[in-house]
């Protein structure tokens, strides 16, 4: 591969951090020198916990972070990540951990990324009606290791106490506002230095940006020739129609534009006809 990085700093723009797991990797794999930005406040891009909505989708509110810390640092190469928390796309009444993690190299006006779901998470919210309760929810979502918030209800932006790491913290912030609200609300928080298994997740992300990265273009061999482009079309194995299911893979080069279709990137060349919308309508 074409080491494009080696021995240049990249700005990790976090305030989270995010850089335990990210430079070592970084630095290891690509040789790269990691900086972390004093000056950096990434929560104007949104929070977990509402006061700044965020207004763009991951991987623009990633590359937003990625400019921002070029512009505050002064070097030409960044990297951000951005997670979010909802249901799993497949799997019913699963949560899921959405992670996405972006290089910007403003020098070789190149971008590689990479989009992680995973169901490895103890992302939980749940009102609260006694101390008891409080208990039980701290233990399921792994108290103290990781961290939890208090506030009046779910929407409030108000008295919300984050990231409370002690037993201590937690009784007091329960009784302060059970006592003002007579109700609280708790939930995981989702921050990465306050959450060892979001961590995890976010470090997966990268081990595969990484991987897509090390594979060149077999063209002009610039690094991140990857997947551009999933065609359905995966034929049933019982009627023969197309499916809803993966048939092909485009993978392209950003630089030199060459495209190659892999077929059958999952190793099978039919789909079981209960995901055949004939078959199975």
């Amino acid at each position: 591969m074409n080491n494009i990085f080696q021995g240049r700093n990249i700005i990790i723009a976090t305030k989270h951090q995010k850089e335990k797991v990210i430079a070592p990797l970084l630095t290891s794999e690509l040789g790269l020198n990691c900086i972390v930005p004093e000056s950096l406040d990434t929560d104007e891009f949104g929070t977990f916990t509402g006061e700044i909505e965020r207004a763009d989708n991951p991987i623009d509110t990633a590359r937003k972070k990625c400019l921002k810390a070029i512009e505050v640092s002064g070097c030409d190469i960044a990297i951000a990540n951005e997670g979010s928390f909802n249901m799993h796309p497949t799997i019913y009444f699963a949560h899921a951990d959405y992670e996405t993690i972006l290089i910007y190299d403003k020098k070789n006006n190149l971008e590689f990324f990479h989009h992680e779901i995973s169901t490895n998470t103890n992302f939980n919210g749940s009102e609260i009606t006694s101390y008891e309760e409080l208990e039980h929810f701290a233990e399921v979502v792994k108290f103290p290791s990781h961290a939890i918030i208090l506030r009046k209800d779910k929407d409030s932006k108000d008295d919300i106490y984050k990231g409370i790491s002690s037993h201590d913290e937690l009784k007091r912030f329960y009784f302060k506002l059970n006592k003002k609200y007579s109700k609280v609300y708790a939930e995981t928080d989702m921050r990465a230095m306050f959450n060892p298994t979001r961590m995890t997740v976010i470090k997966e992300a990268l081990i595969k940006l990484i991987a897509k990265i090390k594979t060149p273009c077999p063209e002009c061999n610039t690094p991140g020739f990857s997947v551009k482009e999933y065609k359905p079309g995966l034929p049933c194995e019982n009627c023969g129609a197309p499916t809803r299911s993966t048939l092909l893979h485009i993978y392209a080069c950003q630089t030199c534009n060459h495209q190659e279709e892999i077929k059958y990137p999952h190793h099978k060349r039919n789909e079981d006809p209960m995901y055949c919308d004939f078959c199975n309508p």
